[in-house]
Parts: C-alpha cells; sequence; structure tokens
C-alpha cells in the first residue's frame, strides 16, 4: 500500500472510532479501491455529473469524509 494511501487509511480508522462504532470497519483492502475512487471523483471536482457526484456523496459517507 502506498504510504499516502496508508495514512489516509489510517485517518479513516480514527474517524470511525468516533463516528462508525456501530458500523463494520473496512479492511485496508476494502478501503483502498475506495479511496482510489474518491480521489478520482474528488479530483472530477465541478465537472462530475449527477451520477458520479452521487457516488461521491456515497463514498464520502462510508469513508467518514462527508
Amino acid at each position: 500500500m502506498d504510504p499516502r494511501v496508508h495514512k489516509r487509511y489510517l485517518d479513516y480508522r480514527d474517524r470511525h472510532v468516533y463516528f462508525g462504532r456501530k458500523k463494520a470497519m473496512l479492511s485496508a483492502a476494502e478501503f483502498e479501491p475506495l479511496d482510489a475512487e474518491y480521489q478520482t471523483l474528488l479530483l472530477r471536482g465541478e465537472s462530475r455529473d449527477d451520477e458520479e457526484d452521487a457516488r461521491f456523496e456515497a463514498v464520502s459517507a462510508k469513508l467518514f469524509l462527508d
């Protein structure tokens, strides 16, 4: 795992302790593709279409970034 992704995973775990106590925590293997999708959608910014925007919100919520 890339060190930057690993740091974001550790940050996710910290947020999960606070926000996601009742939800199952994502494993590193589950986190990595969601993080990649989040980063891609984040870079698209205002050029996201409605479907991408909805997916961005869903992924953000899973990663506790909303």
